[in-house]
């Protein structure tokens, strides 16, 4: 059994209600959660709900016996004016218990609106250095987009910051998708700094978006477990599946897409 703590992404449930994911995901087998705070694409938790509903959700969350380990609060951190937001969501991300708030460095799903250099953002994320104290948080920046689509470029910009509550958060698919790298190489070069993981497959052409159930892919998972077991590095790892660019073509589709995940990860003595 992996000393890997590993669960689920809400984001798998796109399109769908976080009430149908918590379901869902623990029927699969799962004892825990990502919540996705994403604007513009997945905000099945959001600091704009009614408090009422916030606090249902938790109960929901608690009867369901799923512990949230991460948020995806993803917001563009290089421009200013999107700090409030993200600080909002590192807030809600408290509220929820979560350890752990992801964000890309620039947006996930909108439209960059700023561009800094790599010293104005580091100067960006020290700023939220008290919030992540006063809340006990880790700010781990995903392997994400063109600019920032390697853990050499994450890693760069982590050792700027140099805290230890802001580390990587990296992404298996995202590496490939976006940064072309040698996945074992990239890895090696900033396992130092990887506090979390995205573990997502990558399947078709390189440049297409293809994201399926684990071990349905491309990438050698076996080889990345072994990796951070040599490292000791047991960092929490979240499943996020994908599909493709036309979506999963129904709920069943989401949830089989799980349960073959976990199925995997169990035959292989993951879980």
């Amino acid at each position: 059994m992996s000393k890997h703590r590993i669960f689920v992404n809400s984001n798998t449930y796109h399109g769908y209600t976080l009430d149908e994911a918590i379901d869902s995901i623990a029927k699969s087998g799962f004892d825990a959660i990502e919540l996705t705070a994403t604007k513009g694409w997945t905000e099945h938790v959001f600091p704009t709900m009614d408090f009422s509903e916030l606090v249902r959700i938790k109960r929901k969350l608690k009867d369901a016996n799923l512990e949230v380990i991460g948020m995806s609060g993803h917001a563009n951190l290089m421009d200013h004016n999107r700090l409030p937001d993200f600080i909002d969501n590192m807030y809600l991300a408290h509220f929820f218990g979560s350890q752990f708030i992801v964000s890309s460095i620039g947006e996930a799903h909108l439209e960059d609106k700023e561009h800094l250099g790599e010293d104005d953002l580091v100067e960006n994320i020290k700023s939220l250095i008290p919030i992540l104290e006063e809340t006990g948080l880790t700010l781990v920046l995903e392997v994400h987009g063109k600019d920032h689509g390697s853990g050499v470029i994450i890693n760069s910009i982590v050792n700027k910051v140099s805290h230890g509550q802001v580390k990587i958060a990296y992404d298996t698919a995202n590496a490939l998708f976006y940064g072309n790298v040698n996945l074992v190489e990239d890895i090696e070069a900033s396992m130092d700094n990887i506090a979390y993981m995205h573990i997502k497959d990558k399947a078709g052409e390189r440049t297409e978006w293809n994201f399926p159930a684990i071990g349905k892919g491309l990438i050698n998972f076996e080889e990345i477990f072994d990796l951070f077991d040599k490292h000791q590095n047991y960092v929490p790892m979240s499943i996020e599946i994908e599909f493709t660019d036309k979506g999963p073509k129904d709920f069943d589709e989401v949830e089989t897409a799980v349960k073959d995940s976990y199925e995997y990860l169990k035959e292989n003595n993951r879980l």
